[in-house]
């Protein structure tokens, strides 16, 4: 086995001490043991001061009424306190230092952190689409909080209640994932153009736009001849049906282009064909220039990666990371409309 760098021995032992880190790191947010940690608060805090929320949490054991991104920072600002003077002690580790501007929060670790709150969900910059396929280029904490349920009980007691390491390629979105890891060797052993075809829609697709929520169940089910034709059969009834809900909101109908762009698949074989087509019709009508093929660097990862994604994703101007799966919560809610919820159902109704 290859010796491990210094921060892969770093990231290592937080992960194989990850329970007693947060451990510490709840105390901490209780108002003990904070003594220990005043050095590396102090060096790490703004002008070589201790945080100001600090003298509250020592003295009441609360914290002031923090905002959620505030929030975020007091939680990393303590996991580089607490590994530093605890849990790294005889390591020979670097002091550490939080920034988030050079894409990753704890750079001296090449470790990410995240705090969801009860919503399960945080935002982040966007990249690249295909991100939703590799994930991130750095593993990640994610630390789930019980901010949302702690700021309507004041004064503001802070816990992290649920807590998952994750490797950077598992901050991708679980479900397309599985569609490309389930379909890209047979793909790859016909044509690999329609394999980078399958890997642009996935990346691009949004299931808050009805012909793209009926082309994925379509291409999960791509190797199926008779699941293929059964997905495709039902869509005029559900076309019908999902405009009269649209009329009674005044909302503008689906188009009948739409219909028959799924309709046509039926006139091509082998099928395969036609649905690559009309998945790739849907990223080039719908993303325009937006929506571009991976570059080299991407494609091969996404030829030989993992495609191990564990949570939801959705984007806008900014990812929607969804860490509900990481935890074992399934359920689909209005916050997540747009994003992928289950493989076994990807023709939920999202809000129509």
């Amino acid at each position: 086995m290859a010796q491990l760098s210094k921060k892969e021995e770093l990231r290592h032992h937080v992960k194989s001490h990850l329970v007693e880190i947060v451990a510490a790191v709840n105390a901490g947010l209780r108002g003990k043991n904070l003594d220990r940690l005043e050095p590396t608060l102090t060096r790490i805090a703004s002008g070589g001061k201790l945080p100001h929320w600090y003298a509250r949490l020592k003295v009441e054991q609360t914290l002031p009424n923090l905002d959620g991104k505030t929030i975020g920072s007091v939680i990393e600002m303590l996991l580089v306190a607490v590994p530093e003077s605890n849990t790294f002690v005889g390591m020979s580790a670097p002091p550490l230092h939080i920034a988030p501007a050079k894409g990753v929060d704890l750079p001296d670790l090449d470790l990410g952190i995240k705090s969801p709150s009860e919503n399960y969900c945080t935002s982040e910059p966007f990249f690249s689409a295909y991100e939703r396929l590799l994930g991130n280029e750095h593993d990640c904490l994610v630390l789930l909080t019980d901010y949302q349920t702690a700021k309507n009980n004041p004064p503001l007691r802070l816990q992290i209640t649920k807590f998952q390491y994750l490797r950077g390629s598992e901050i991708a979105d679980e479900v397309l994932c599985r569609i490309a890891k389930l379909h890209r060797a047979w793909l790859l052993d016909q044509n690999q153009a329609w394999a980078t075809k399958m890997f642009r829609f996935l990346a691009y697709v949004n299931q808050g736009d009805w012909r793209a929520r009926q082309l994925l169940k379509i291409v999960r089910n791509m190797q199926d001849e008779n699941a293929v034709e059964k997905c495709i059969a039902e869509i005029p009834k559900k076309f019908e049906l999902d405009n009269v809900r649209l009329a009674k909101k005044n909302s503008l109908p689906i188009s009948e282009d739409d219909l028959q762009a799924i309709l046509s698949i039926r006139r091509i074989r082998p099928s395969v064909a036609a649905i690559i087509d009309a998945a790739d019709n849907w990223v080039v009508e719908s993303q325009r220039d937006i929506g571009r093929f991976p570059n080299e660097n991407e494609l091969q990862r996404l030829l030989k990666g993992p495609l191990d994604g564990k949570i939801g994703m959705s984007f806008a101007l900014q990812w929607r990371y969804n860490f509900k799966k990481t935890f074992g919560i399934y359920q689909k809610t209005q916050a997540d409309k747009g994003a992928v919820t289950d493989i076994a159902d990807l023709d939920v109704d999202s809000g129509l």
